[in-house]
Formats: C-alpha cells, structure tokens, sequence
C-alpha cells in the first residue's frame, strides 16, 4: 500500500499549485542573485552585516580591533560592537584580551566542510591535478566562484612550487586570473554581462584593461579550449585554465601555471592541451561537462 501511494505521488501530473511553487522558487533565485536583494523584504540586514564582519578580516592580519572593523566595513562602531559581540559568543570570533583584537575562529571551518564534502569532484580530481602538475612541473588549482573572486577548493604542485601561496580557502582576482577568466567564458551571455558589469563597477579604473584581458581569453578559449593569463594577475606567474560545468549547473574552473621566468610560449601551450585532457578525463568520469552546455 505504502508502495502504491508513493509511486502515485512520483507519476502524478503537476498541478497549479506545484509550478506556481517551482515559478516562485525561481524567481526568489534570481532576486537573491541580483543587485536588488539587499532592498527586498526579505533580506536581513543584520545578519547580511555579521557575514561583512568575517568577511574583513584578510590571510596577513594580526587581529582586528572594532575601529579597524568598523573602517573596513563602514558601519559605526556601535553596529562593530553589537556584531563582533555576538559572533564571540557564537564562537566564530576569538578575542585577545590584552590587544582588544579580534581573530577569526577555526570553528568557522566547521562552515565550510561540508561544502567540500558535498563537491565530490574534489576526490577524482586530486590525483589527476598531481600528475599534472608533477608533469609539467607546476602547480593545478580548483576554484569555485564566490563574488568577483574564485575561491581555491584544491590544489596540487610540484615540489620546486612549495613555496607559491595556494593553500586552500585563497581567493583569486576572477577578472585577471586563468581560473577566474575560465569561470566567464563557461557564462552564457546574460550572465556573463551581469558579472562584466560587476567587475566594472568594483574597478572602474582599470576597466579598459581588464576588458581585453577577458577579450583575449574568449578568443583563446574559442582558439584553443583554454584561457591564459601571462601576467595580468602578477607579473611572475603565468597560467592557463579551463572550466568545467557540473550537471547541476556549478562551474567550476581548472588552473595550471607556473613561474612566469621558466614558461616560454610553447610550454605554456603544452600546459593549456595537457590540462584540457585532464578536465576531458574528469568530466567523463563524473558525467559532467567541459565549459558551455
């Protein structure tokens, strides 16, 4: 009977009420996706304000102090107190009693285990970006987009790149870096002049440049199934990348790079094939798909 009542509830036809749902889902998507989020009801300011909190602190601070909080994030500094507050005693903040400095917790890791232990991808990939990277004597790096950054979720080097930084939770520029040129050219177009508009917006400055370096990369990706990024991130590394979009919609983008000092063209070229072959490897194993679908 339990059977029956299930497989009546499987094979039944949508109703109303269920596309009215799944429109509704949709539609909240997108508005939490776009500019105009932060002014919809719905929106929780103060705890949009916590995140903006964590996210000031950066990989070479010493601590913060609620003045420093309160310039980084420009909110006053009785909102800083509240906030840094309440994220003490939630444990995601560690306060130094004789500094009045605040550090972030390692119990805000317990935050993002699971969303690497949900990206299974990461325990097919491993082994693949070592012998790459072993191969062509660089390094490999998995990235997720979070913002205008990519956030590195794996990485694997050769011994002679021990040294490059490339540790895990990282960010990467999205706009000027292999990687992150590998996450707009997997866009459609719609999406991809959304975030465009981000970047302009955030860096205004630069936009001129930054524009033809994603040029160059849609060129490069159409030419040769890779994007490239010969110094624009910085001067002395260089690298190629390539994406890779799961069946759920997630990209995901491949690195490969190296000293820019020891890459001359061809093995940059040989970096982008054999990377290429790699994501061609990983995407048949997961049942996924190379850059646009």
């Amino acid at each position: 009977m339990l059977c029956y009542v299930v497989k009546r509830l499987i094979l039944r036809p949508q109703t109303r009420d269920d596309q009215g749902a799944i429109l509704g889902i949709r539609k909240n998507t997108e508005l939490a996706a776009s500019a105009e989020a932060a002014d919809d009801r719905q929106f929780v300011k103060s705890l949009a304000r916590g995140f903006m909190v964590l996210r000031a602190f950066r990989a070479e601070d010493r601590g913060l102090t609620n003045a420093e909080l309160s310039r980084r994030t420009g909110f006053p500094k009785p909102t800083v107190s509240r906030l840094t507050f309440t994220l003490l005693s939630l444990g995601y903040l560690h306060l130094d009693d004789d500094t009045g400095r605040y550090f972030l917790h390692p119990h805000l890791l317990t935050l993002g285990y699971p969303v690497l232990r949900q990206l299974s991808i990461r325990e097919l990939a491993r082994p693949l970006m070592q012998e790459l990277a072993d191969l062509v004597r660089g390094a490999v790096v998995l990235g997720m987009r979070d913002g205008l950054s990519m956030i590195i979720i794996e990485r694997a080097r050769h011994r002679t790149m021990a040294t490059w930084p490339l540790d895990i939770g990282v960010a990467r520029d999205i706009a000027t870096t292999a990687i992150g040129r590998a996450y707009i050219v997997a866009l459609d177009d719609k999406e991809r002049e959304t975030l465009l508009s981000e970047v302009r917006a955030d860096d205004e400055s630069r936009w001129r440049e930054i524009e033809r370096g994603i040029d160059d990369a849609l060129r490069s990706y159409a030419d040769n199934g890779y994007t490239l990024s010969a110094g624009d991130w910085v001067p002395e590394y260089n690298a190629v990348g390539v994406p890779l979009k799961l069946h759920d919609g997630t990209i995901l983008s491949f690195n490969c790079g190296g000293y820019a000092n020891r890459l001359d063209p061809d093995q940059l070229k040989n970096m982008g094939e054999q990377l290429i072959l790699m994501v061609e490897h990983l995407s048949r194993a997961h049942g996924d798909d190379i850059g646009q679908s």
